[in-house]
């Protein structure tokens, strides 16, 4: 059996040979890091002095947004390509923290519904994003290599995340920088 190093020798010559694959890298990197960057700061945003926010009914109806993405996407698979529905949820995506950069910027208690609006358009975008990323990892990543090219897209993606993370940023500049990480991905689209 070939030991981990002829694994990542592999992962890596595929990466440098063909240009999709690398593409499909940059773009789960940018999706999911700010995926993973919004997941952070979404109690924050909603934080409010006078309604204290039901957490677990928000993170109950954002679950709920994510399964209606996935259903959507299931449901018009049989007449948009998987590359189609990507590059929609990816630019409703990055509306959607546009809208959250708008909210975050001015009084976060006078924008907590636009705020909400928003990110339950994120998680249905995260919805549609995992069925149609997984349709087209299966077809551009050889099965051979598939596990060792999905570790490597990992690096980049957890490098963004915890640089977001431990970088001294406002959440409406993290929010401007996950617009653009997904306006990277959708350019990668």
């Amino acid at each position: 059996s070939p030991s981990m190093m002829q694994h990542m020798q592999r992962g890596v010559k595929l990466l440098r040979s063909d240009r999709r694959a690398l593409l499909l890298g940059v773009i789960v990197s940018a999706f999911e890091g700010s995926m993973y960057a919004f997941v952070f700061h979404w109690t924050p945003a909603l934080r409010s002095d006078t309604i204290p926010p039901p957490h677990g009914v928000i993170f109950a109806l954002f679950m709920m947004a994510c399964a209606c993405g996935a259903s959507v996407s299931t449901l018009v698979s049989g007449w948009v390509k998987p590359t189609a529905r990507l590059s929609a949820a990816v630019a409703a995506g990055c509306v959607a923290f546009v809208m959250c950069t708008c909210a975050a910027t001015g009084d976060a208690e006078d924008h907590l519904g636009f705020s909400f609006s928003a990110f339950l358009l994120i998680e249905f975008c995260v919805g549609v994003y995992f069925p149609s990323m997984g349709v087209l990892k299966s077809d551009i990543v050889p099965e051979h290599v598939r596990g060792t090219v999905y570790n490597l897209y990992r690096v980049p993606l957890n490098a963004l995340v915890v640089g977001l993370l431990l970088s001294d940023i406002t959440m409406a500049t993290c929010f401007k920088l996950n617009a653009l990480l997904l306006f990277a991905a959708l350019a990668g689209v």
